[in-house]
């Protein structure tokens, strides 16, 4: 186990080192300069919101030549304590929006409010954006919006279907806000954390126009059996529910930073390091441990091939609750699956984690596995399988002291994922279970 050990630290290390390059180019320092609109005659007002917004707000604060105001809304405990600027940053709640929430949609609201033609609106929009704006239709009440979002992310929905409902159930989303501010100019820079780069999806689009549907809401929410209040169906049934644009909308959108370009720079840091890499794209969605399984087969078929491959993958993965009291996110229960998968198979390493740092709702970014991880899980009394059915891979990696813990990254471009498959002293497995 000595040299298996030794071995796996040198992994660890450079598996450390792909995550930092894919966090350095995700970054958003100096993404504004190629397309910063003139500066006009008139106002500008900056909104926003986002795990991304804080940092966002303190780039644009610094290289706008000219006079402006605002407001961007962040995830509580992601605001900068560095920056006080021009532009305010407010805390909210997320995954589950809170009353700030409420509040923050009102006051980008009224922040864009009796603007004139000559008025410029930047919107800074990134992942999470969605919970951090709640716009409250009339007749429903924050706590069933609350009770609708667990129920979403808990049912195995892909986060462009959660979006679709989102948008049709506010009075800020797919486009109202843009909607708003007319006739005033409004510009778009958007963090992807959407599989496709889909710009209407981020953050739900508050400042873009919609081409989802009411009755596209209503169809998801039946097919993932998610019982909604009436005030909610009473919603969608009525015109209010409409998104889309409005006649006097103008608006035009950048995406600045993509889940492309960190995918890209873990690639290059791979590559040096003497590996052939795989990238499977950065769009990939489904249940997350069954894509674990999925992608263990595939690495245990390179092992087997000899190749010394490092794959890469990136997107927004799910997971349908079906325990109780478990505690994780989609990128450790990814990772538990890929480890079942493996079995314990040496000369492979993996790290899944989401780029912003937090991995669903925990104080983790996500984790790391390894030919040791399941015996030095049983060790400490953690059972693999158990813990996949009872959604608890955080209590899992926490046992094998894999956690991989940043705080707050400042950027959010989704999930980020690498296996590493090295033959060399691969011969054998830790006594793991086998696949």
């Amino acid at each position: 186990m000595t040299g298996l050990l030794a071995h796996e630290e040198v992994q660890r290390g450079l598996l450390l080192d792909l995550f930092a390059a894919a966090l350095d180019a995700a970054d958003i320092t100096g993404k504004f300069d190629p397309v910063l609109p003139p500066v006009p005659a008139g106002r500008t007002v900056v909104v926003g919101a986002g795990k991304g917004g804080a940092a966002m707000a303190q780039e644009f604060d610094r290289v706008w030549p000219g006079p402006l105001s605002g407001c961007v809304i962040t995830r509580h405990g992601f605001g900068l304590a560095d920056y006080a600027g021009r532009i305010a940053v407010e805390e909210a709640g997320h995954p589950v929006p809170d009353q700030a929430s409420v509040a923050g949609a009102e006051k980008l609201m009224s922040l864009v409010s009796g603007l004139g033609h000559d008025d410029l609106v930047i919107a800074l929009i990134s992942g999470g954006a969605s919970a951090l704006l709640v716009g409250l239709p009339e007749g429903v009440a924050l706590a069933e919006k609350q009770e609708l979002t667990r129920a979403l992310l808990g049912c195995g929905a892909s986060i462009t279907e959660i979006n679709t409902v989102r948008k049709h159930i506010s009075t800020i989303k797919g486009g109202r806000l843009a909607r708003r501010a007319a006739p005033a100019q409004v510009v778009t820079f958007a963090v992807s954390d959407i599989p496709g780069d889909d710009i209407t999806a981020i953050g739900s689009g508050p400042t873009v126009p919609d081409h989802t549907t009411a009755g596209e809401a209503l169809a998801i929410l039946r097919r993932y059996a998610i019982a909604v209040p009436a005030s909610i169906i009473r919603h969608l049934a009525g015109a209010e529910a409409a998104t889309g644009t409005g006649p006097a909308m103008r608006t035009e959108a950048h995406l600045v930073v993509k889940p492309a370009d960190s995918l890209a720079a873990a690639a290059v840091v791979a590559e040096a390091a003497g590996y052939r890499v795989i990238n499977l794209g950065d769009d990939l969605e489904g249940e997350a441990s069954e894509l674990g399984a999925a992608h263990a087969a595939l690495a245990l078929e390179k092992l087997a091939q000899g190749q010394r491959v490092c794959i890469l993958s990136g997107g927004e993965t799910t997971v349908t609750l079906r325990g109780k009291g478990g505690r994780g996110g989609r990128n450790t229960e990814y990772l538990l699956g890929l480890a079942l998968g493996l079995g314990g198979r040496a000369g492979i390493a993996a790290l899944a984690a989401d780029t912003d740092g937090i991995d669903g709702s925990e104080d983790n970014a996500g984790a790391l596995a390894f030919a040791s991880t399941l015996e030095r899980a049983r060790a400490a009394g953690a059972d693999a399988r158990a813990s996949l059915a009872a959604n608890d891979a955080y209590g899992f990696f926490a046992a094998t002291g894999d956690l991989l813990v940043t705080g707050p990254t400042q950027t959010n471009v989704n999930d980020f994922r690498a296996i590493l498959i090295d033959p060399i002293g691969s011969a054998g497995t830790s006594n793991g279970d086998q696949p």
